[in-house]
């Protein structure tokens, strides 16, 4: 097993020592539970002590830079802290180290930055403990089903690893993804006791609110650990999108998968975010963008089936043999199932912030469960933009990384309203918020972010949505015709106007 083991205290060294593994079936669970409070109760005493010592037991004047410096270097030995026990608890503790890594534009930098190496370098497993998996599961001997399993995994993440192996019955080359073996056994005190470690920390510190996110992960964990659910998720998703040429989604071998262990068909390419290999394939950064863009436009505002999980590890790029990209789509445990309803709000919600329609923005913000002026800090959530941006018009400003770091910056100043934000905004939104800002972090690596094409394809997936929706609640064929019409003429205005966008964005910075 890689990955280092840091023993805390007394009880932590003594149960260890003794024989107790965190990643096989066959422990104490009780004591190995024991060992896992221990280590989340002393990381947070840890965390807590220094914002205590540092910040709150001096006097500081907090407008001025030295204050702002001087928390800054907190959350940094919070989060490498925080980051120690992921590593030590694994799990359920990575996953959600992710998620806070996907938040870019909600949580100070400083935890964002630390948490993102989660989503490359997760600890992973022996071959051997994967071998027990599959064995308990396929009532086979490993060696009897593949040939040629790679030691090394192609992937690990917090709930499973990804190996290459081969079939011996076929010869055909899969990807054989296993769920860690201590996971399941592990969860169900492990959301209690990040449970009760949030509410601790609340308690600390009235401005650290993260319950929505326990809520969330307790709500999801059990969907994610079902890896038949998956692959029912992957096949729903490749029938959705059939229609892109240019997307793949792994075949499913349904005949050796089980709820740990899942055999897909193997797929290459290069991470989306790996720009060395999009240079040496050739491969048009715009064009992946494009066609992200699009997908993602398309699943949240019109299918409302969302692939919730879009970090760089679970997006491939590749060049095909008759030289077109290709996007490859993996991981398929985590969906988000929107209603019609949400879509809708949603859908309008955003033509009121390409519009700049503050009215309408507070009223959609309103539907969504936002409230008073909080709709400000929602739309700035959800655009990922400044507010002066919104107010200028997202689509007509550059956003810049001087705009980055100044929203990260100013963060933590409005901790309190964003944690007010999260816990009453509709829950469906939830992991909108992260797609949204992991899709955003890709195409700042690729440098894509200012596209008209984005805004154009996202404005044009609302638009849809939005008739549609109304003409599902009419039955008079004269309002249906009429409301065509109307939309064809918005398509229309929508066009000519980021045509116009595009010829003076081009004039400008050309």
């Amino acid at each position: 097993m890689l990955g280092r083991v840091v023993k805390y205290g007394v009880l932590g060294a003594t149960l260890l020592g003794s024989g107790y593994s965190l990643h096989a079936n066959d422990y104490n669970v009780n004591s190995v539970a024991l060992v896992r409070l221990a280590n989340a109760g002393l990381a947070i005493y840890d965390i807590a002590w220094v914002y205590k010592r540092q910040l709150y037991y001096r006097e500081w004047d907090k407008t001025t830079s030295e204050y702002a410096q001087q928390k800054s270097v907190c959350h940094k030995i919070a989060a490498e802290r925080l980051l120690e026990l992921i590593r030590t608890n694994r799990g359920v503790y990575i996953k959600v180290g992710q998620h806070i890594g996907a938040l870019e534009y909600l949580l100070p930098s400083e935890f964002v930055q630390t948490m993102k190496v989660l989503h490359s370098k997760a600890p992973q497993n022996s071959v051997e403990d994967l071998f027990r998996v599959i064995r308990q599961d396929l009532k086979r001997d490993p060696r009897e089903v593949f040939d040629d399993f790679e030691a090394e995994p192609l992937g690990t993440a917090s709930l499973a690893q990804v190996h290459r192996a081969r079939l011996k019955d076929s010869g055909s080359v899969v990807a054989v993804k296993v769920q860690h073996p201590y996971v399941r056994g592990n969860s169900i005190v492990d959301m209690k006791t990040m449970e009760m470690c949030c509410r601790l920390m609340a308690w600390i510190f009235p401005d650290f609110n993260m319950q929505w996110l326990v809520e969330e992960s307790k709500r999801n964990l059990p969907i994610e650990l079902d890896f038949l659910n998956e692959g029912r998720n992957a096949e729903q998703i490749a029938s959705m999108c059939q229609s892109y040429k240019w997307l793949k989604i792994p075949k499913i071998h349904w005949e050796y998968s089980t709820d740990r262990v899942l055999v897909m068909e193997y797929i290459e390419g290069g991470q989306v975010d790996d720009l060395e290999y999009m240079r040496r394939h050739k491969i048009d950064p715009i064009e992946v963008s494009n066609h992200l863009g699009s997908l993602y436009a398309n699943m949240i505002f019109v299918n409302g089936f969302v692939h919730s999980d879009p970090h760089p590890g679970n997006i491939l790029v590749a060049k095909t043999p008759r030289g077109d990209t290709q996007i490859m789509l993996l991981d398929h445990g985590l969906y988000s199932t929107l209603t019609d309803q949400f879509r809708y709000d949603y859908s309008q919600l955003w033509l009121s912030i390409l519009r700049v329609d503050r009215p309408a923005m507070r009223e959609y913000s309103a539907k969504l469960g936002i409230r008073g002026n909080l709709y400000g800090v929602f739309a700035c959530m959800v655009t990922g933009r400044p507010w002066e941006a919104v107010l200028t018009g997202i689509d007509r400003t550059r956003a810049s990384t001087s705009e980055k770091k100044t929203i990260q910056s100013e963060t933590s100043h409005v901790l309190p309203q964003i944690a007010d934000v999260l816990e009453h905004v509709d829950r469906q939104m939830l992991l909108i918020l992260k797609t949204n800002d992991l899709i955003r972090s890709i195409e700042t690596t690729l440098g894509t972010q200012n596209r008209q094409t984005a805004f154009s394809v996202m404005s044009r997936c609302c638009i849809q949505t939005v008739f549609r929706q109304q003409q599902a609640q009419t039955t008079s064929e004269w309002t249906r015709f009429a409301l065509k019409l109307r939309q064809t003429f918005m398509h229309l205005k929508m066009s000519l106007y980021y045509t116009y966008l595009w010829i003076l964005n081009f004039r400008i910075w050309s």
